[in-house]
């Protein structure tokens, strides 16, 4: 029993003997930098598969940031390896997390995590809260158009090229809806805007009458995305639209009007061919009463009704 005992003993100091000296080096980085990362949790990782330098890193990192690394509330070991085995980007979230506290702004390690986790790159949108990006619109990568094409009210086409400033936010960056809607939205607002228009003078002399309209449109609601500002890129005189549909409209009812006097024309030859053949009719049904008039005279001259009318008037 005592042997036994002895061999459970040795065996159980040489397996901490390996995990003391395989995981030393990170376990001191880590007590020397304060970043709170015992032993024990080294060896759990080892075993719960959960990569032990990508978390020491993490916690070094957040402990030289400044950041709240305690076991409480803050950025602990087990947060950590928690969002490694979900799958996220523990770096990411982490350089996220710091570059929005330099940035004062607000982003705890729960809400990175889950924008994380949510498949979206968090620090891209804590970079693009500090730096804000330029969105064309239309965006010739996705729809093909290099330009939005408004018609006024008079009639003439615009083509307009545009560009939408935007920052993140990060506050309905999970639910919120893409650039694509952003482009979307500010492309309708645009081309509703112009068509308000009297003319296409008022748009050339003011074009910032445009953006105004647009901006206060809120466009940006329910959007992972602020917008910064509207600003028209290019303007460029199209083809007078009104023109074209009239004078497409001016030659589809002279084909109507053709049309119709065509079939006017076919009726009355129609008719005039109906009453040739009355006429014909007419003659026949003559010409048939003439061939019955000699009968009827010689009926009458057997009868004798011609001889005896002619005796009486003797």
């Amino acid at each position: 029993m005592l042997l036994a005992f002895g061999v459970f003993m040795a065996f159980l100091g040489v397996v901490l003997v390996f995990f003391f000296l395989r995981y030393f080096k990170l376990w001191f980085q880590a007590y020397m930098s304060v970043a709170d990362v015992s032993l024990v949790s080294l060896i759990r990782m080892h075993f719960t598969k959960v990569n032990p330098n990508i978390v020491v890193q993490a916690k070094v990192m957040s402990a030289q940031a400044g950041l709240n690394v305690s076991r409480s509330n803050g950025i602990s070991t087990r947060r950590l390896e928690a969002h490694y085995l979900a799958g996220g980007n523990v770096m990411n979230v982490i350089h996220a997390i710091i570059a929005a506290h330099r940035a004062e702004i607000p982003l705890d390690f729960d809400q990175a995590s889950a924008i994380d986790l949510a498949g979206r790159d968090v620090l891209d949108a804590v970079q693009t809260s500090v730096y804000p990006k330029v969105i064309d619109c239309p965006d010739s990568a996705r729809s093909g158009k290099t330009t939005l094409s408004a018609i006024t009210r008079n009639g003439i086409e615009l083509r307009v090229r545009t560009r939408v400033t935007v920052r993140t936010n990060i506050g309905q960056l999970i639910g919120g809806a893409t650039e694509d809607t952003i482009v979307a939205r500010v492309g309708e607002a645009i081309i509703s805007s112009i068509g308000s228009a009297s003319s296409h003078f008022d748009v050339l002399e003011n074009p910032d009458m445009i953006t105004k309209v647009v901006l206060s449109r809120g466009l940006d609601a329910q959007t992972a995305f602020e917008i910064v500002s509207i600003d028209i890129a290019d303007i460029d005189v199209g083809e007078n639209i009104g023109a074209r549909l009239q004078s497409d409209q001016a030659e589809a009812d002279t084909r109507v009007a053709r049309a119709e006097a065509e079939s006017r024309r076919a009726e009355a030859i129609a008719e005039e061919q109906q009453m040739k053949a009355r006429v014909t009719e007419n003659r026949s049904a003559l010409v048939l009463a003439e061939a019955e008039v000699p009968m009827a005279m010689a009926e009458a001259f057997k009868a004798g009704r011609i001889a005896s009318v002619s005796g009486g008037q003797g």
